[in-house]
């Protein structure tokens, strides 16, 4: 049997026909016909595979023990107790102990090395898993890594492809966290607004990292995955991946296609994908094929029990500890357990954006309550506060021109954000808390949570104080005590959704360490209360709270109102003009 490397790839010519079985049979390489060669990734697996056929040639011997070491290197990294950073880290914030260990395993990974303080050109692309819980600090640990290759010479163009209501907060954070010259460009709108994004970057300053984001469901459009790989991305960011667990999607097909081509790969999640274990190779695939193949059935066939009508249906699992060992290999797994250094609260934004059509619907809005105030003679708190309640009712996704009409769904921009953060939470076998302000709100979270499948308990201004039973149908209706211990004590009962002026005092929630605010009203004391509900004694985990923000919108005005501890009642008949605009 013949053995050569060639661009990180196997490839074996001349085997006899027991040989060219056995390694078949590991469903790590396969048999390209033009050049009559089995062909595969040079994993470490494969290589230590290899040698039960003898010694293998001293070049490729020495690139399996360069695996290894770096292995090793990592799994040191990976124990260390109180790990120091290789290099001052190019971010405005320090790392924490997690953060650091993690930015140091993902640098081995890509081909560092620490006794020469430069990489090793393996001709192979890399990628490296930051599986954080939601609050852990995956961005920043993404942005120190990009930060290092870019400072090595490493990458020019960061391609970060998330979900859509994660897209523009790369850009803050960004801003706020990268302490080296970049230029970020959001791909938003049609394919002509898109391709001028991605093409703005070649104004960029020279010497600048240069970053495109873009969410999923765009990567595979004609015109654009064209762009994007014409573009040639030195690393891409796969946010919240998650999102391409299934393995014939299409947007999974893109980013498989798009990270066969780049250098370096970072996938980020939260979600523990042993918790479904199939979930994970289409996220492998497109991070290093190397570790599951590029074969999703072969992996479904080791991994998989199937059963069920003709054997179609996953009924259970196999070989779980060599999945994980391989699933960590390349990645670094963080609970809120874990990282004991972290604040007892974090925040964060999520910026959604309207389309064009609902854009024009609040614009008109807000341009008709601005001129109604001007030429109204004097202005009074009541009055400036329900044109911005209606507003804030619009980008909750819904409308009511008077109080004698019903309530109409005029976009789902922020609901649609919800549900991805819902999903998550139930994959990952979490609890959330969703505050809103509006009946109406509620009522369309109701409606998705149904659709969707999910158990919930609500409280409102509608939910009795008292157990209740209808005479005529015998429906039971839980009180609000009873909501509270349902979810606090029914692991099936993965949301509870909260009126914020209803819920927002008295009850304990900590059954959850994730609240997400989905609207809020104006008033500071009943956001502070809020966010008590979770964060209390009993609770063991770091709370993240998570605001949903309609870009450019009221939305960002009364957050920035809370956060000074402002009271609009009180400040808004001098101030209303700077509520209207933009």
């Amino acid at each position: 049997m013949k053995i050569a490397i060639r661009d990180g790839d196997i490839i074996l010519r001349e085997m006899t026909s027991d040989q060219y079985n056995i390694i078949k049979s590991w469903n790590s390489m396969k048999w390209v016909k033009a050049q009559q060669c089995l062909q595969g990734r040079a994993s470490m697996a494969l290589l230590d595979k290899l040698t039960i056929f003898g010694k293998l040639p001293p070049n490729i011997e020495a690139y399996r023990q360069s695996l290894h070491k770096t292995a090793d290197l990592v799994n040191v990294e990976r124990n260390a107790a109180e790990p120091r950073p290789f290099i001052p880290y190019p971010v405005t914030k320090s790392l924490f102990r997690h953060q650091t260990r993690a930015s140091n395993m993902a640098m081995l990974t890509f081909g560092y090395e620490p006794s020469r303080d430069d990489f090793k050109d393996t001709g192979q692309s890399k990628g490296f898993g930051l599986l954080f819980e939601m609050g852990c600090g995956k961005t920043i640990t993404a942005i120190a890594i990009m930060g290092a290759l870019w400072k090595y010479g490493k990458v020019k163009k960061v391609l970060v492809v998330a979900p859509s209501s994660v897209c523009g907060v790369w850009p803050r954070e960004m801003e706020k966290m990268a302490d080296f010259p970049f230029a970020a460009a959001v791909m938003v709108g049609d394919k002509k607004k898109r391709l001028a994004a991605l093409d703005s970057l070649g104004r960029a300053e020279k010497g600048s990292l240069q970053m495109a984001i873009i969410n999923y469901e765009s990567t595979w459009r004609e015109g654009i995955f064209e762009a994007l790989a014409a573009w040639k991305p030195d690393l891409i960011v796969a946010d919240e991946s998650q999102r391409i667990k299934t393995h014939d999607a299409s947007q999974s097909k893109a980013m498989h296609r798009l990270g066969d081509a780049a250098p370096y790969k970072l996938i980020l999640s939260g979600t523990p994908v042993q918790n479904n274990a199939v979930d994970i190779f289409s996220q492998y695939r497109f991070l290093d094929s190397s570790i599951f193949g590029t074969s999703f059935y072969a992996f479904r066939n080791k991994y998989a029990i199937m059963g069920g009508f003709d054997k179609h249906q996953i009924v259970g699992y196999r070989e779980m500890d060599d999945l994980i060992q391989k699933e960590h290999s390349i990645a670094y797994r963080v609970t809120k357990g874990d990282a004991l250094d972290l604040p007892e609260q974090t925040f964060e934004n999520r910026y959604i954006q309207l389309s064009d059509a609902d854009r024009k619907v609040y614009d008109h809005l807000k341009r008709d309550s601005y001129a109604e105030l001007e030429s109204g003679g004097e202005v009074s708190a009541p009055t400036v506060l329900t044109k911005l309640l209606r507003l804030q009712q619009l980008t909750g996704g819904f409308l009511r021109l008077d109080d004698t009409d019903a309530p109409k769904q005029v976009n789902r921009a922020k609901l649609d954000a919800l549900m991805e953060i819902v999903g998550d939470c139930v994959d990952a076998g979490q609890k959330v808390v969703v505050f809103a302000r509006f009946t109406a709100e509620i009522d369309l979270i109701v409606s998705a949570l149904k659709k969707a499948g999910v158990a919930f308990g609500v409280i409102d201004g509608r939910t009795p104080t008292e157990h209740k039973v209808d005479r005529v149908t015998g429906e039971h209706t839980l009180s609000r005590s009873e909501v509270v211990e349902d979810f606090q004590t029914n692991p099936k009962t993965t949301v509870f959704l909260a009126q914020i002026q209803t819920a927002g005092l008295g009850i304990t929630l900590h059954a959850a360490s994730t609240a997400v605010f989905y609207s809020m009203d104006f008033n500071y004391a009943s956001y502070q209360q809020a966010t008590a509900r979770i964060h209390r004694i009993g609770q063991r985990n770091v709370c993240t709270y998570i605001h949903l923000l309609v870009e450019k919108s009221i939305d960002e005005k009364v957050l920035k109102a809370i956060q000074v501890k402002d009271d609009l009642a009180k400040s808004i008949v001098d101030n209303w003009r700077d509520y209207f605009e933009t």
